[in-house]
């Protein structure tokens, strides 16, 4: 099993390019199940949920192409419906969190699809039920096997229809938008999510002949058509990465240029740090982060604790509220982290204790952190990474921490970043990859 061993207290100095979007991706590459033509994805994340989904891909019969280091084709000219039923398609599925986004382009394209649960992080109940009753809306029937834990869906036509979302969930917002641009008549869509990812996946569509209006709105009017082709599509760079490098330099007091950042597609993120007193500078798309000392979380008007909480986009991505926590521990002041997506998100606050961070957990959802303004350093620690974002606020913790942690589960890590070790010892950290 393999290990971080990160020596901390070294500064870290240089540029640093964000891989394309995990998130993103997801999506897109399950997109390409709508055609029977070739799409060309470029600036594709190496990363294990990425490379797995593209493995399933392939399992299920669709043509895959990688033409470079970051581009894939992709041609699904027919599915192998008898590997759907298959304990390996359940075994890969369940591994996977964005591998029920294939369900909604299968049904469209094949009037049926089949997904076991999906995996992922273990970050509390991560509900489907926005999926399933869009699909019923467009008049598909769901069954869930609980013996097989299986999800399927089956419908001879689709038909467009008006739908008010229960939440404005990301994945079940794409799930249902691949459903609808091939039902017949025109589908509207309330209360959709409209994070700049499914602004991605709707103008990728729209350039495969689908016909999508309301695009970078929660309100979507899908015109269905009976066909899609090809197209070519380039991922966004990935907000998370250039949020956890905003922070991991502010954390280390380090120099440090986040180069192509895609700044306009980053909404609050860069404000958000600003009310952390972290200083950046944005010059052209990148964003240079210069050395500071000390930063100070700014207070609301009336002096009351600063409250930094998730919300649908354009609020904060509850993905970045585990790095602001650790960024908090070696502020100026205190903050209120206020996680209500996820209860058990803030569950490795925890392993910051150990390491002497001033933070009380006051409910599975809200942490308030007193920050130590690197007046005292963590301390050093043996620790697991519970998920992504947490795997990686533990990583920052470490690489500014007094002596070497190691940092267990690094699987978790890798999941959504690509040679995390290799890229940061470029720029001066000292993380080790061991086996144990």
């Amino acid at each position: 099993m393999a290990v971080f061993q990160v020596e901390g207290g070294h500064r870290l100095h240089g540029s640093i390019t964000p891989q394309g979007a995990k998130n993103e991706a997801l999506q897109i590459l399950c997109a390409t199940l709508l055609t029977d033509e070739r799409v060309t994805v470029h600036n594709v994340p190496r990363i294990l949920d990425v490379l797995q989904l593209i493995e399933l891909l392939r399992h299920m019969g669709v043509e895959v192409e990688q033409l470079a280091e970051d581009t894939y084709s992709f041609r699904a000219r027919e599915i192998d419906f008898d590997y759907l039923r298959s304990e390996d398609y359940r075994r890969r599925g369940m591994k996977l969190r964005g591998s029920v986004m294939l369900i909604g382009p299968m049904l469209a394209r094949f009037g049926v699809g089949y997904i076991p649960k999906p995996g992922g992080d273990k970050i509390g109940r991560r509900r489907l039920d926005t999926h399933f009753l869009g699909f019923q809306k467009l008049g598909a029937k769901f069954n869930f096997d609980l013996g097989e834990d299986i999800y399927a869906v089956e419908a001879e036509e689709l038909k467009g229809t008006y739908m008010l979302l229960d939440e404005a969930s990301v994945t079940g917002t794409a799930n249902i938008i691949m459903a609808a641009v091939r039902a017949k008549g025109t589908t509207t869509i309330y209360n959709a999510a409209c994070e700049p990812y499914i602004q991605q996946l709707c103008r990728m569509l729209n350039r495969m002949g689908a016909r999508i209006r309301g695009i970078a709105s929660n309100r979507l009017e899908i015109e269905g058509v009976d066909a899609l082709g090809g197209t070519e599509h380039t991922l966004l760079p990935d907000m998370i990465e250039v949020g956890s490098f905003i922070g991991m330099a502010a954390m280390n007091r380090s120099e440090l240029t986040i180069r192509d950042v895609s700044f306009d597609d980053l909404g609050i993120i860069p404000a958000q740090f600003a009310r952390m007193g972290i200083a950046f500078e944005q010059r052209g798309d990148d964003i240079y982060i210069p050395q500071q000392e000390h930063y100070g979380i700014e207070t609301f008007l009336d002096g009351s604790i600063m409250t930094i909480a998730d919300a649908p986009w354009p609020g904060l991505t509850p993905d970045l509220l585990s790095i602001f926590l650790v960024v908090a521990t070696q502020a100026r002041g205190s903050v209120l982290i206020h996680q209500k997506m996820f209860e058990s998100r803030l569950f490795f606050v925890d392993k910051l204790i150990d390491m002497g961070a001033q933070v009380i957990l006051c409910d599975p959802h809200r942490a308030t952190v007193i920050g130590h303004d690197h007046r005292i350093r963590l301390r050093a620690t043996r620790m697991s990474s519970p998920d992504i974002r947490a795997g990686v606020a533990l990583l920052i913790a470490a690489m500014s921490a007094e002596g070497t942690s190691t940092i267990q589960n690094i699987e978790q890590i890798d999941r959504g970043y690509c040679n995390i070790d290799g890229r940061l010892n470029a720029l001066g950290a000292h993380i080790k990859r061991i086996e144990e």
